[in-house]
């Protein structure tokens, strides 16, 4: 069986009272919200009442609201292979210096002068 995917791009707010209850017949009430309705000539002339809010597709199956959600997902671009402990490790430039910025003129801090106390 196919099925009408019907996805609401453009918001209804301020369109005449017939256009959003046609919205609301779909099931459409937020933007970028997807329904599915099988084929047929009364939901295509709904359809047609707003055809410039909606973008339709024709598909073979219904999808759920989670596989609808998965598809508009985006590739998270890495992949955790592993998880490792983190090992804070310090420094001898943390020790000597307490940060990495250069010692300022009036500091009274002259480069490679130890501050670590030994």
């Amino acid at each position: 069986m196919s099925y009408f995917r019907v996805t609401l791009m453009r918001s209804a707010i301020g369109l005449p009272r017939r256009s959003t209850d046609v919205l609301k017949a779909l099931g459409l009430k937020k933007r970028m919200a997807t329904v599915f309705h099988p084929v047929s000539s009364s939901v295509a002339g709904q359809i047609m009442r707003v055809k410039e809010l909606v973008q339709v597709e024709e598909c073979e199956k219904r999808l759920t609201k989670q596989e609808v959600h998965l598809e508009r997902k985006p590739d998270p671009g890495y992949y955790v292979e592993k998880t490792v402990a983190r090992q804070q490790k310090e420094s001898p430039v943390h020790k000597t210096f307490g940060t990495l910025r250069d010692p300022m003129p009036g500091d009274g801090i002259r480069h490679g002068q130890d501050l670590s106390g030994d």
